[in-house]
């Protein structure tokens, strides 16, 4: 691929390559003034995945190239420590999606080659492209859309007939997948935190307006152990292909996007259920985390038991209001361990250096 094509694609093992022979070490791109610009897209990158999408202007010029190649490492070293799941998730969909936009409107010939990256192997006939259906499988297996299941498809010969536009979509699924699995990375070194602080910081604030503006509450990683019984049971019908009252139905993805789940990760809990429309589900979910601009919470405990949905209350429960809080006291309880955990295996390589020095 030529520098322009790199630059738009950060991501793929040529672009890695590419900035690995520029030479440019990790203390120039964190600090020198020379890089300033590249920072400033690196930064606009993750505000911009924030929003929903990453924007790809039209690329011209070594020195913009070189700006939108360097960006995306900077950028991957700021996601990395701001050290959060649901941020991670946010920026590999928000650049796959990018990508995708530009993806659709390549050629044949350079989607064969961007599918080989990704070892999706295919062919283009007769205006269509012909794939294995065990890769369509693995990358078409969170579109919840009916037209996506193997059975709607034109499959022959082991081959899967699928349009350029399609074939650009499973891409972007690779895409995504590829970038979200490269975290976390291996230990920051404390002197690289540093000199990213400033930004981590900037971007840390924008991305707490976001989780409030969607009503994701800051818990960490998601943990559903900690769920409360009314919320786990009804999971647990979902799973098994129960249908839900529609009270209970808004409760429950209230509070998964409460505690920071995304909207495509409840639509594909729902898609077992036996009424299962794709597209209404998922305007139901878009609506409840505030997309029309007023964001639901999830119901408390009087509300739930007057609407049938408290199926009894265990020993926590008689000590809380809301399904919230009783999510938000486990969560407490099982980080306050975790602190006594860590002071106590400080304490004892403290103890076991003392005695290796002979101290008392």
């Amino acid at each position: 691929m030529q520098a322009e094509e790199l630059a738009y694609y950060p991501f793929i093992s040529e672009a890695s390559t590419y900035v690995e022979h520029l030479g440019i070490s990790l203390g120039s791109l964190l600090n020198s003034r020379a890089y300033r610009a590249v920072r400033t897209r690196g930064i606009e990158r993750l505000k911009e995945a924030l929003e929903g999408e990453i924007k790809k202007p039209p690329i011209s010029g070594e020195a913009q190239v070189l700006s939108e190649l360097l960006s995306y490492p900077f950028a991957r070293i700021l996601v990395a420590c701001v050290d959060d799941q649901l941020f991670t998730r946010r920026y590999a969909l928000a650049e796959a999606k990018a990508a995708y936009t530009l993806l659709k409107n390549e050629n044949p010939a350079f989607l064969l080659k961007f599918g080989e990256e990704f070892g999706i192997p295919a062919a283009f006939r007769d205006s269509y492209f012909n794939m294995h259906f065990t890769d369509y499988i693995r990358f078409s297996s969170s579109m919840k859309d009916p037209a996506w299941k193997l059975t709607n498809r034109q499959f022959r010969a082991g081959e899967v007939k699928i349009t350029r536009e399609e074939f650009a979509r499973l891409l972007e699924e690779a895409i995504r997948e590829r970038i979200e699995q490269s975290f976390p990375i291996p230990e920051i070194p404390s002197e690289v935190s540093d000199l990213c602080a400033p930004y981590i910081a900037e971007i840390k604030d924008q991305f707490e307006v976001q989780k409030k503006k969607f009503g994701a509450t800051d818990f960490g990683a998601i943990e559903p152990k900690f769920f409360p019984p009314c919320i786990s049971h009804a999971l647990a019908n979902v799973q098994g292909g129960v249908n839900l009252a529609h009270s209970m139905r808004f409760a429950m993805t209230s509070f998964l996007l409460s505690v920071g789940m995304l909207v495509d990760e409840i639509l594909n809990l729902f898609n077992i259920s036996p009424d299962f429309d794709a597209e209404k589900t998922l305007y139901q979910i878009e609506h409840i985390a505030g997309a029309t601009g007023n964001v639901y919470k999830p119901p408390a405990c009087d509300t739930m038991r007057t609407y049938g949905n408290c199926i009894g209350k265990d020993r926590l429960c008689e000590r809380i209001n809301h399904p919230l809080a009783y999510y938000e006291r486990k969560m407490y309880l099982k980080n306050r361990e975790d602190e006594k955990r860590k002071e106590e295996q400080t304490k004892r390589k403290k103890e076991r250096k003392k005695e290796e020095r002979g101290e008392k």
